[in-house]
């Protein structure tokens, strides 16, 4: 091992893994979690929640020290670690889940929550016997910057730095915009406006806070991509498709009433952008793992080293900072739920047959392994936010619907079966990357491996089946696939097995995005995230554009110092973080509204003519200037 020594705290209990510590994080898994689900359904996209998390759990004890007593930075980790394997667990959930209600299946809360279940003990486990290389031995090299962000803040709230204001004052704001639009609707959510002289041309911007947070996070450089991508379906292929399709019916979609000339900028975008946005989207993911397979070929021997680092560092009992969960567990647990996928009719679908079970159960344990390694090694080097799990999964769905294809399984079952298989992975290898950040900063912080995986397991358990309920209260209170709740990723892997097991895609369109994936990373370019703004409307990529804007300039202010510089971008995307999480977590509580009550019709006043959208754009603009103003603030 390397001569690293970890943080010792002054406070010198090794208090860990108790039942406050547990159980905060498992409540704040569930909000945090479940803001995540509503925040990946809408814009297609999560973020990972550990920094935010870690603060929030240092406030809460610190508040309730009266009560409850000291307690010690090891408990303010285990409370992040059992709280962010939630967020994880929820991108694989609403990358895949919401496409069988897209094509009529009604999945239960328990059906859903046992896939989320299997999938996330899956990645925990089998990234486990990786620890010790990728952790302990490449520290120096994979510096697992969420992981080791959040050492940074619960050292230095261990040493009597505060900043969870930033997070709570953002779980307000977002929180209470929200509800200004989303239940009174006292103004437009999104405001478009018609570009003169360009056929069709249109722009547009939704005026949400949790947006403008995702923006901010991500960056200027990345943010910039994905609206530059909206630009090109919006004001570039739209219009082309409108000035050459005039007078023409739709000519792939037969079907149609309506010729091109009578569609709406939207029904062009659903009729012909989609699919080239769905095929940038799908050949972008792919390159983005065909680039890792080095990453993964070493991942994968760093898999086998581990394995052997493990077994041969076993034979003496280790140090407390160095005990993980017994291998035969892991070993034995992972099985477990192979096996179970197997033998269970209703593991990864409706019914399945025995022959699909066994060929979905080598499915999973193939491109889990693999996945789980690459993902455990690429979240070292970029963070979870840009970990490619959606590229891993429509490799899996790739693979999986082309055997069944060549075995004749194309109907309902088999796509059911395909997209759950999908599922698991996907759960599987987001997991993975979030217990990956969490263990490093237990390593920094000296906490105990053993504890770690165990409270990320309780973590993902409890979890589970209140995130599916909140995917399922949100399908059920606006409809996957509709302009309020897109799933736009959900939607991208249901057309994947639907064109590899029906061939029912225009191809065509599909390529034509392919083109453009493979344009962008000739020219340099990352291909993911255009693709991604080119899929989406591009009124959902406006706000991105300008928190990364914001980000830019308050940065730029402060660039001739690196330490206000780097405490502006804390403030900022602690600030972001919770206008997130309180956006998220208000919009699955107006959804229980909707699904009980019905639709909000907020109080009824209607501003003349176009005051809506011009105090809409007002208010969104002292969102922008109130982020401004917070991330300047020196103290």
């Amino acid at each position: 091992m390397n001569a690293y020594q970890p943080y010792v705290s002054p406070e010198t209990s090794l208090r860990e893994f108790t039942i406050k510590a547990v159980l905060a994080g498992a409540v704040f898994g569930i909000l945090f979690g479940s803001a995540n689900a509503y925040l990946g359904l809408r814009v297609g996209l999560t973020i990972s929640t550990s920094i935010p998390l870690a603060v929030i759990s240092v406030a809460l004890f610190r508040a309730i020290r009266p009560v409850i007593g000291p307690s010690s930075i090891l408990e303010y980790n285990m409370a992040q670690t059992t709280g962010s394997a939630s967020s994880s667990l929820a991108s694989g959930v609403i990358f895949t889940i919401p496409a069988l209600f897209i094509w009529g299946f009604n999945p239960g809360i328990v059906q859903m929550g046992m896939l989320a279940i299997l999938g996330g003990i899956l990645g925990i486990l089998a990234m486990i016997p990786l620890r010790r290389f990728l952790i302990v031995k490449e520290h120096l090299s994979l510096p697992y910057p969420e992981g080791t962000a959040v050492a940074e803040v619960l050292i230095a709230a261990d040493q009597g730095g505060a900043r969870a204001r930033n997070v709570f004052l953002g779980m307000g704001v977002g929180a209470v915009y929200k509800a200004l639009i989303g239940f009174l609707h006292l103004w437009p959510e999104k405001v478009f406006l018609k570009l003169p002289g360009l056929k069709k041309g249109m722009i547009g911007i939704e005026t949400a806070p949790a947006l403008l947070g995702v923006g901010y996070i991500l960056g200027y450089k990345i943010s910039a991509i994905m609206v530059a991508g909206g630009l090109v379906s919006w004001v570039g292929l739209i219009p082309l498709i409108a000035h050459f399709g005039e007078g023409l019916s739709s000519p792939l979609f037969p079907e149609s009433l309506k010729s091109i000339a009578e569609m709406s900028p939207s029904e062009i975008w659903t009729r012909y952008i989609r699919y080239i946005g769905a095929g940038a989207v799908a050949f972008a993911g792919i390159i983005t793992v065909i680039k890792s397979v080095p990453t993964m070929y070493g991942s994968l021997k760093a898999g086998l080293k581990g394995l052997k680092v493990s077994a041969g560092e076993m034979v003496e009992k280790p140090i407390r900072t160095d005990h993980d969960l017994p291998m035969m567990l892991v070993f034995g647990g992972a099985l477990l739920v192979i096996l179970v996928i197997a033998v269970t009719p209703h593991a990864i679908g409706f019914q399945t047959p025995l022959p699909i079970r066994l060929l979905g159960a080598v499915c999973i344990a193939g491109f889990a392994f693999c996945f789980v390694t690459v993902s455990s090694r690429i979240v070292g080097l970029v963070g979870v936010s840009s970990n490619p799990t959606s590229g891993m999964a429509i490799v899996t769905l790739l693979g999986t619907a082309s055997l069944f294809y060549l075995l004749g399984w194309t109907d309902d079952v088999g796509k059911v079966a395909a997209l759950t298989i999908g599922t698991v992975v996907c759960v599987a290898a987001s997991i993975a990357g979030d217990i990956s950040q969490d263990l490093k900063s237990g390593y920094l912080i000296g906490a105990t491996p053993r504890r770690q995986q165990t409270g990320e397991l309780i973590g993902a358990v409890t979890s589970a089946f209140f995130i599916c309920g909140a995917v399922w209260l949100l399908g059920k209170a606006y409809t996957f696939g509709s302009a309020e709740l897109p799933a736009p990723q959900a939607t991208l892997m249901k057309t994947v097995i639907e064109g590899v097991l029906q061939g029912n895609l225009p191809w065509g369109l599909v390529f034509t995005g392919a083109a453009f994936a493979v344009v962008v990373e000739i020219l340099g370019i990352p291909s993911l995230p255009f693709a991604v703004g080119m899929y989406l409307p591009l009124s959902t990529m406006t706000p991105v554009y300008v928190g990364g804007c914001i980000r830019f300039f308050v940065e730029k202010a402060a660039e001739t110092d690196e330490a206000l510089k780097a405490q502006r971008k804390e403030k900022g995307v602690l600030l972001g973080s919770g206008l997130i999480a309180g956006e998220g977590i208000m919009g699955v509580l107006i959804a229980f509204y909707v699904f009980f009550a019905g639709r909000p019709k907020g109080i009824g006043f209607h501003w003349p003519g176009n005051w809506g959208e011009v105090i809409s754009i007002l208010v969104f603009a002292a969102l922008g200037y109130y982020l401004v103003r917070m991330t300047r603030i020196k103290k």
